[in-house]
């Protein structure tokens, strides 16, 4: 299989890649440094020049597709954050689709957040074009506002296209990893605003996840096993979204 993977150069993208390559696939990885293809992903014009070089790497036929790229809360930048997690996930996601219905047994996963459950989308700034008010009313945790709603958003674009993604046969879903030991996380313990709330924010489980269980699970979901697993959402955070919403079915 010819696979695919934005932020392929750290965290859960490069546990991801190393999983894969490990099982024989060939990988494609995606970053803004140590990667195969590297890119700016925040830049529209370096997004499209990365898409046309997976394109020729790959022949224009594509196996799988990861999307692991992102940033954290504590980028200061609301705009940026939401910028990668989301607009550059949603271009890369549309701009190889077509090469993913020309491969054999195709998949994508999309690498979302617990925290795509802490706002609806009919409250998603994203949604209702009130990125600017809301970020501003946010004020310094505006970037933690801006994480939530681009994951929030990420995850229902996936929903939005299990439509037309199944009728081509191409399975998609996303992952929605709670607090995993990666250099995104350390991150935000450093950060002065987030540090005693991430490190309060302790899953039943009682430890973080590591970047390879989050791979794990993204490579079941690419595989002939999952071949009926469309359109939907997994939590990997060690039980915390149960914790916080009990009764949420």
């Amino acid at each position: 299989m010819t696979i695919a993977i934005t932020g392929s150069g750290s965290g859960i993208g490069a546990a991801t890649a190393a999983a894969l390559a490990a099982a024989g696939h060939d990988i494609i990885g995606i970053d803004l440094r140590n990667a195969d293809v590297t890119a700016d992903l925040t830049d529209p014009v370096a997004r499209a020049a990365a898409v046309e070089t997976v394109l020729e790497r790959s022949g224009g036929v594509l196996d799988g597709l990861v999307l692991c790229a992102g940033v954290g809360p504590q980028v200061p930048d609301p705009n940026f954050v939401v910028e990668i997690n989301y607009r550059a996930t949603i271009a890369f996601l549309d701009a190889l689709f077509p090469a993913l219905q020309k491969g054999e047994s195709p998949a994508a996963v999309v690498v979302s957040s617990v925290a795509s459950t802490h706002l609806t989308w009919a409250d998603n700034p994203i949604n209702l074009g009130t990125e600017a008010e809301s970020f501003a009313q946010a004020g310094d945790y505006a970037g933690s506002f801006a994480y939530s709603a681009s994951k929030n958003a990420v995850t229902v674009a996936v929903r939005q296209r299990a439509v037309e993604w199944g009728a081509a046969r191409v399975r998609l879903n996303t992952v929605a990893p709670g607090s995993v030991e990666t250099p995104l996380l350390q991150a935000g313990l450093d950060d002065p605003r987030y540090g005693d709330a991430i490190r309060n924010f302790v899953a039943p489980i009682g430890r973080n996840g590591t970047p390879q269980e989050i791979a794990s699970l993204i490579q079941y979901l690419l595989g002939a096993n999952a071949g009926f697993i469309h359109g939907a959402q997994f939590v990997i955070d060690g039980g915390i979204d149960a914790q916080v919403r009990p009764t949420a079915v």
